[in-house]
């Protein structure tokens, strides 16, 4: 039997031995320069000109400028979740919250996507109905006050592009207020139209674009963090191809148990069971693979177990990628357990090997 021990390093720079390495070249928290400033001051802005927004589309009986003030009540509501993820995210872990909060800012985001999905549907059928039986909609005021909202969407945008967007809650805020300014471009137009043609079903057809930008961000947010909470590979990342990539490097034998996910945007984590070749440098295999997550794929969370071929089972055992021969047969051929089921009971997940081998 080969004598190793596997070692593990943890962010304080402290040595253990035990049978995983844990890479931690990276910080698990919110972004030093993640400014709440410039989100408060943009959230400010959206709130006050929403409140005089919703005000002047009663009184011009105007559905398009609603609906804009609407989206603006989303993105205003994206702003505040994200303020409090941000809050919430940077609490160290502790108790049953190993990871922390950190998916706080992802349940904030689904928040904001079902919220943004729902009142997409109200909005939808309002605007149907007033295609059918368009009220009078005062053109003049509607421009006027789309053309403001023109300038205040511009400001809001420069103002989040300045805080941290590593974040999907405040990238999500960053992108609704840019769509809203095209929904505000949008009700800018209509307003043109009906004060100089009469057609008041221009107000309807603007507010439907503005429908369809609010499915548009309210879909990705719900895909995107459903994502995460489903535990799925990062978007661009191929867990297979990874999984071939690493077995492919020296002493590698066998893969499995490769996981794949995001603890929270921006950041990936990795989990593998690694069997090297007998008589190979679990140590030294161990820091190749790590470096190669990181340098190749910016995955710095990797939790790897390494372990060498069949010191779980008989010292004999080899590598066959066969079949075991049914008990009592005289089939001559060798034959071994398989290195994956000496060392888990119930193995999980793609096996990758060198060579031909199967998904």
């Amino acid at each position: 039997m080969t004598e190793h021990a596997h070692s593990h390093t943890d962010s304080q720079g402290h040595g253990h031995s035990h049978s995983n390495g844990h890479s931690h070249s990276h910080a698990h928290g919110v972004a030093p320069n993640a400014d709440r400033r410039w989100l408060r001051a943009a959230l400010i802005l959206l709130t006050a000109y929403m409140a005089v927004e919703v005000a002047i589309g009663v009184i011009a009986q105007s559905l398009a400028l609603i609906s804009d003030a609407a989206h603006m009540l989303t993105d205003a509501v994206s702003i505040v979740l994200a303020l409090i993820a941000m809050r919430l995210a940077a609490r160290p872990a502790r108790g049953g919250y190993t990871y922390g909060l950190k998916r706080a800012e992802i349940l904030s985001a689904q928040a904001n996507g079902i919220t943004l999905l729902l009142l997409s549907v109200w909005l939808a059928y309002e605007a149907v109905d007033r295609l059918i039986e368009p009220p009078e909609v005062a053109g003049g005021l509607v421009l006027v006050t789309a053309l403001s909202g023109i300038v205040v969407n511009l400001i809001c945008v420069w103002l989040i592009s300045k805080a941290n967007r590593s974040s999907l809650n405040v990238e999500g805020a960053y992108q609704h207020i840019l769509t809203d300014l095209f929904g505000f471009i949008a009700t800018a137009v209509s307003g043109l139209v009906v004060m100089t043609t009469g057609f008041a079903q221009a107000d309807s057809i603007a507010s439907l674009v503005v429908v369809a930008l609010m499915l548009k961000a309210g879909t990705g947010l719900v895909r995107e963090s459903g994502r995460i909470f489903m535990e799925a590979a990062p978007a661009g990342i191929d867990p297979d191809a990874i999984g071939d990539h690493l077995v492919a490097q020296d002493q590698v034998v066998e893969i499995h148990d490769l996981h794949i996910w995001q603890i929270t945007s921006g950041q990936p984590a990795l989990s593998a069971h690694i069997l090297v070749a007998p008589g190979g440098d679990c140590h030294k295999v161990r820091r190749g693979l790590q470096a190669l997550l990181s340098r190749r794929y910016g995955i710095t969370h990797a939790t790897l177990q390494v372990d060498h071929v069949g010191e779980d089972g008989d010292a004999d055992d080899v590598l066959i990628l066969g079949p075991r021969p049914d008990p009592g047969t005289t089939d001559p051929a060798p034959h071994a357990t398989d290195p994956a089921s000496s060392h888990c009971e119930d193995a999980h997940g793609p096996v990758h090997r060198p060579g031909p081998h199967e998904h």
